[in-house]
C-alpha cells in the first residue's frame, strides 16, 4: 500500500544512504557478479580444434539409428588449442549468430552457460551476436527473442535463476512446432542453437540438429537438472559426465537447510523432521544431503529396489515356487525399517531425529510402481481413445475410481484384457484415500507422474504410526530414562533407587538409559507391577515421582515434514557450479567454431579437480535410448540412476549405523558450513563426486 501520508517520503527516496542499505544488490552479490571464474587453458590459447576421442565407444540404438541417421554417427570429440593450424584460426573468427534457449526448471549456473558463450563469441568476433529465446521453447515456435548485451550479461553473471531471459517446458515434438521453429531460426539467421536443458531437452536438441542440419544451422546440448541424473558413461563404463550442471549448489542448498534441522532437533529434543528432496527417478540428492549432514536416516530409493528379502525367497523355495514380491522392498517392509530406527533411537533416549527422502522414492517400491505403470497406461490409452481428457471427464475421485471398478469388471468378462484386474482394483482400494487420489493425479506435460505433489511423507509416516502404536502397546516402544536422572529423582522424593529400578526397569543392572519392562505400558500395568513387588504406597496410589518417571518414559512420535526443491534450484550457484557452468559455454563454442552439431557440451574428469578438467562434445544421438513416456515407446537421453556399487553409496551404506546413533552420547551431525563464492575455502566439488573419484584414482594408477 502506498504511504501518502508521509512528508518525507521523496526525500527518503532520494537519501544515497537509504538506497545504498536498501538497494537490490548486497555487497557480496555484487562481488559475485563482478568476480570472474578460470577457464581451462585451453580456452586461454586462442582458437581451439576438435579430436574424435577413440578412448570412448558408444552403442547406438537400433530405432535411434532408424529416426536420427545423419547424427549418429557422431563421435566423442575432445577440445584441443588449434595450435598453428591457420584453417581452426580463420573458422575460429567468423561473424556468427548463435541463439541460446533455456528449457525446463531453472539450475544453478545456467547465466554463466550464457556468458561463456557470450564471451567466448565476442572475443572470436566483436561483430558476433547472440540471441536469447524468451520463455523455454515457446520463444523459439513463436519468435520470441531478445538480444544478448554485455550489460545484460554482467547484471547476471554468476547468479542463480534463468531470469535473463527465462525458461519453459513446452518440448518441440511436432512437425507444426519443428516447421514454426525453423522459421524463427531462419529469420532471425542463427548459425547455431544451443539447447540448456535435461533429459528431454537434449533430446529435442537431437531431432532439432538432424532437421536443421541441410539448413545449415548447428544445435548444441548442455547437460543441466538438479537432479544429477544426467551422467555420461560409455559402452565401456568410463565416465565422460559426471554430473549435470546445478546438482552441487542444489544439494549444498537443502544440505544447509537440513543440517539446521538437525541441530534443532537435537536442541529442542522432541521433534523428528522429515526432509523430502527433490528427485524423482533418481536419488542423487538424497545420497549427498545424508553425505553433506549425516541426518539418521536416509532412503536411497535405488537400493530399496535392489532389496531381498531373503526370508521369503527361503520359504518360497521350500515350497519349490518362486516368490516374485520378495524382489525389492514393499511399502509396509519399508516402514517396518523406519519404525525399528525410531524405537532404537528412543531406547538411547532420543525420541528425535532427522529423515531425508526422495521424492520419487515410491517410485522404487515395487507395488506402487506396478500401480503407477497400469495407471499411466490407462490414462494415456483413454486419451488416446477418446480423443479427450481422463481428468477433466472424472473430476472426482469417485468418479475415477469407477472407471478403474469397470475396468476390473471388463477383466472378469474378457480374459485378454489385463490392463487392470480384480486383484489391482481391490489393492488399490485398500490404500488411504488420499494416496489414492496422489496416484491418479494429472500426469506433467512429458506424461510422468508428478511425485513432488504427492505427499510421500504422509503416505509413509502413516505406515510408522500404525506400527509404532502396534509396538507401543508391545511395550517394545519406550524412551529410555537418563539412569542419573531417575536416581536423583527417587532421592529428592525419597525412595529407593534400588528397589524400584529393579522392579521398572528391564535392564537395571547395567543400563546407561532405563528401559521400563515390556509389559509396563500404562498407568494400569505399572499399578499392576509395583503391587506386585510390593512397592506401593499404603493407600494404594503410584508415587508422584515414580509417575513422572512413567510419563517421561513414554514415547511421542512428533513430526515436521520439509519439502527442499524449488529453493535449490533458484540459489546462486557455487564456485564448482559456477566454474563448471562457464566453461561448459566456453565448450559450446568451440564445438560450435569448429562446425559441430548433435553434440552435447561436457567437461570430463569433474570429480578429479579443475586442473584435470577436459573439455569434451558428447555425441546426444549416442545416449538416447526407447522408453515408455505418456504409454508409448519415445527416444529419450536415458536417466542415470545411484549406482549402489559406487564408492558414494557404499560409504554412507558402512556408516548407517555411526549416522544413526542409537546409542547414548553426542549424535554424528555434519555442518556442511556456508556456501562461499571463492576457490579458496571452499567445497571443491560434491561429496558424491569425490567418493567416487577414489575409484578413477584408483583405475589410473
Amino acid at each position: 500500500m502506498e504511504d501518502t501520508k508521509s512528508p518525507n517520503r521523496e526525500g527518503l527516496l532520494a537519501d544515497p544512504d537509504l538506497l545504498r542499505v536498501t538497494g537490490n544488490v548486497n555487497p557480496e552479490t555484487r562481488k559475485r557478479m563482478e568476480a570472474r571464474v578460470p577457464s581451462c587453458p585451453v580456452f586461454t590459447r586462442g582458437a581451439t580444434r576438435l579430436v574424435e576421442d577413440d578412448r570412448f565407444v558408444f552403442r547406438i540404438d537400433t530405432e535411434t539409428a532408424r529416426e536420427l541417421p545423419r547424427i549418429c554417427s557422431n563421435r566423442a570429440v575432445r577440445v584441443l588449442a588449434a595450435g598453428e593450424i591457420e584453417e581452426a584460426a580463420r573458422d575460429h573468427g567468423k561473424k556468427r549468430t548463435i541463439g541460446i534457449v533455456f528449457s525446463g526448471g531453472p539450475a544453478p549456473g545456467g547465466h554463466n552457460v550464457i556468458a561463456g558463450v557470450f564471451d567466448a563469441a565476442k572475443a572470436a568476433n566483436p561483430e558476433s551476436r547472440i540471441v536469447g529465446f524468451l520463455m523455454g521453447p515457446d520463444g523459439i515456435i513463436e519468435g520470441e527473442a531478445v538480444e544478448i548485451t554485455a550489460e545484460m550479461v554482467d547484471l547476471h553473471r554468476n547468479l542463480g535463476g534463468f531470469s535473463m531471459i527465462k525458461t519453459g517446458r513446452t518440448k518441440i515434438d511436432s512437425k507444426e512446432k519443428m516447421e514454426l521453429s525453423r522459421r524463427t531460426i531462419k529469420s532471425l539467421g542463427l548459425d547455431a542453437l544451443v539447447v540448456v536443458g535435461g533429459d528431454d531437452s537434449n533430446t529435442n536438441a537431437a531431432f532439432l540438429a538432424q532437421e536443421m542440419l541441410d539448413d545449415g544451422v548447428q544445435v548444441i546440448g548442455v547437460p543441466k537438472t538438479i537432479d544429477g541424473d544426467i551422467q555420461v558413461r560409455d559402452d565401456k563404463g568410463q565416465v565422460i559426465c559426471a554430473m549435470s550442471f546445478g546438482f552441487h549448489t542444489a544439494a549444498r542448498a537443502f544440505a544447509g537447510a537440513v543440517a539446521n534441522l538437525c541441530t534443532d532437533a537435537s536442541s529442542d529434543v522432541k521433534y523428528w523432521h522429515i526432509c523430502k528432496v527433490m528427485g524423482r527417478v533418481a536419488s542423487h540428492l538424497a545420497l549427498e544431503v545424508a553425505l553433506q549432514t549425516h541426518a539418521n536416516i536416509t532412503l536411497i530409493g535405488e537400493d530399496l529396489a535392489e532389496y531381498l528379502d531373503e526370508k521369503r525367497l527361503a520359504a518360497a523355495q521350500m515350497r519349490g515356487e518362486t516368490d516374485y514380491t520378495a524382489y525389492g522392498m514393499t511399502l509396509r517392509h519399508l516402514s517396518r525399517v523406519v519404525c525399528d530406527c525410531v524405537v532404537r533411537r528412543a531406547a538411547a533416549g532420543k525420541n528425535y531425529g532427522v529423515i531425508v527422502i526422495p521424492e520419487g522414492v515410491l517410485e522404487f517400491i515395487n507395488e506402487i510402481q506396478v500401480f503407477i505403470i497400469k495407471l499411466n497406461t490407462i490414462i494415456a490409452d483413454y486419451n488416446q481413445t477418446h480423443d479427450t481428457n481422463f481428468h477433466h471427464d472424472n473430476p472426482t475421485l469417485d468418479e475415477k475410481l469407477d472407471y478403474l471398478r469397470r475396468l476390473a469388471r471388463r477383466s472378469r468378462e474378457d480374459k485378454t484384457f489385463t490392463m487392470w484386474n480384480t486383484r489391482d482394483d481391490d489393492l488399490f482400494n485398500d490404500i488411504p484415500a488420499f494416496f489414492q487420489e496422489g496416484l491418479l493425479m494429472e500426469r506433467d506435460s512429458h506424461g510422468n507422474f508428478p511425485f513432488s505433489q504427492v505427499e510421500t511423507d504422509k503416505v509413509i509416516l502413516g505406515l510408522v504410526r500404525d506400527y509404532l502404536g502396534w509396538l507401543q502397546e508391545q511395550g517394545a516402544y519406550r524412551v529410555g530414562i537418563p539412569r542419573d536422572w531417575f536416581v536423583r529423582t527417587m532421592a529428592e522424593a525419597g525412595l529407593s533407587a534400588q528397589r524400584y529400578g529393579s522392579a521398572l526397569f528391564e535392564n537395571w543392572s547395567d543400563g546407561e538409559f532405563l528401559l521400563t519392562r515390556p509389559q509396563i505400558v500404562n498407568v494400569r500395568t505399572l499399578t499392576q507391577a509395583l503391587a506386585r513387588e510390593g512397592l506401593l504406597a499404603e493407600n494404594g496410589q503410584v508415587p508422584k515421582a515414580l509417575q513422572k518417571v512413567h510419563k517421561k518414559s513414554i514415547p511421542s512420535f512428533k513430526t515436521q515434514t520439509h519439502f527442499y526443491g524449488y529453493d535449490g534450484r533458484g540459489a546462486d550457484p557455487t564456485w564448482f557450479d559456477a566454474t563448471y557452468t562457464y566453461n561448459l559455454g566456453l565448450t559450446v563454442f568451440a564445438l560450435i567454431a569448429n562446425g559441430a552439431t548433435g553434440q552435447m557440451a561436457a567437461i570430463r574428469n569433474l570429480e578429479l579437480g579443475f586442473d584435470k578438467w577436459e573439455p569434451m562434445g558428447v555425441p546426444i544421438a549416442a545416449l538416447m535410448r526407447l522408453e515408455e513416456r505418456s504409454g508409448k515407446l519415445s527416444l529419450v537421453i536415458e536417466k542415470s540412476l545411484v549406482d549402489t556399487r559406487s564408492p558414494s553409496f557404499e560409504a554412507v551404506r558402512a556408516l548407517r549405523e555411526v549416522w544413526l546413533s542409537a546409542h547414548p552420547g553426542s549424535d554424528n551431525y555434519r555442518r556442511p558450513g556456508p556456501i562461499l563464492f571463492t576457490a579458496e575455502g571452499t567445497e571443491d566439488l560434491p561429496i558424491t563426486l569425490a567418493l567416487n573419484a577414489l575409484e578413477r584414482i584408483g583405475e589410473k594408477s
